[in-house]
């Protein structure tokens, strides 16, 4: 059997174990806390997963993220969540030293956590039971290999959260891939500031001819940033929304990453049920839920997805 369909085996046996689970009303609650200032599309995609598995389940769900985007409030979130003892915490880990204490506090009072989305390389140290995501710089890789073989030869990535490590991770992977020393700057998350510090780094430097940009509404800012200075640049994405769509198919972007942002919500909610009402269950690996290209042969399948449930 090969490994997809293992995966897809463990999905279906999963599903069918929750929809079991469902009818016998085990009323958990569990609390999921992400990294975001509200104005990422990706995360209201990350939410609906984890709402969409509680309700199979009979489970209720609490979302939670502060609109500062400060790591200090966020481990105040953690650190709030296990105080009113749910049944889990499903959290993301962009930085595992502002993060770590709240964590490793929530699994010492007995609070079974599931990282997600980023973090992979210190989940386990923290305590948590497994991580939900990518592996960020195989995917950087990825996008890098692809770009160099579509004839990028100089590159930029864009970051818009410098303190994430899962997207500085991407980018250090797109330059392994692409080749070169690591060209990368921070646009932040305001998409103002994103047209704006992009165009300024191309005007700076014409021989580039290659951009990676790790987020959705990044990819978006950097393409009018494009148009705007005239550059004939080869644009690569992470992650989908419509404009991301749109612009794959009018070929404005090249691709983007797909990291299947709903299975990051929606996996986490069912390994954490299954661990709590069936002594223990759990996977033997973590779920890698990307990277998958997303270009024009199959960006049409996707598009009506886009935002909703990927």
């Amino acid at each position: 059997m090969t490994n997809f369909l293992k995966k897809a085996a463990l999905a279906v046996a999963m599903s069918a174990v929750a929809s079991m689970a469902a009818a016998d009303g085990h009323g958990e609650r569990y609390v999921m806390i992400t990294h975001t200032q509200g104005t990422d599309p990706f995360w209201p995609v990350v939410e609906k997963g984890g709402r969409d598995a509680a309700a199979a389940i009979g489970a209720t769900l609490e979302y939670n993220f502060d609109v500062s985007g400060d790591m200090a409030a966020m481990a105040a979130l953690i650190e709030a969540a296990a105080a009113s003892e749910p049944d889990g915490i499903i959290v993301s880990l962009p930085d595992a030293d502002a993060l770590g204490p709240a964590i490793k506090a929530a699994v010492a009072d007995g609070i079974p956590v599931v990282t997600m989305n980023s973090g992979l390389e210190s989940s386990k140290e923290l305590g948590a039971l497994m991580h939900v995501g990518q592996p960020e710089r195989l995917a950087g890789e990825a996008a890098g290999g692809r770009a160099k073989a579509e004839g990028v030869t100089k590159g930029l990535c864009l970051n818009q959260e410098a303190f994430n490590t899962a997207l500085v991770d991407r980018c250090e992977g797109y330059f392994a891939g692409l080749g070169g020393d690591l060209n990368m700057i921070d646009v932040s998350n305001d998409p103002a500031q994103i047209e704006t510090r992009t165009a300024a780094a191309l005007e700076a430097d014409e021989s580039i001819d290659g951009v990676l940009a790790v987020g959705p509404h990044v990819c978006e800012a950097a393409t009018k940033a494009i148009e705007a200075v005239g550059a004939d640049v080869h644009l690569a994405c992470f992650d989908l929304s419509p404009g991301v769509m749109d612009m794959i198919e009018d070929g404005r972007a090249s691709f983007t990453i797909d990291q299947q942002q709903r299975l990051q919500g929606y996996m986490p909610v069912i390994v954490l049920h299954l661990y709590n009402t069936a002594a223990g269950l759990l996977p033997g690996n973590n779920i890698a839920s990307g990277p998958g290209f997303v270009d024009k042969s199959n960006a049409a399948a996707v598009k009506a997805l886009a935002g909703i449930d990927r």
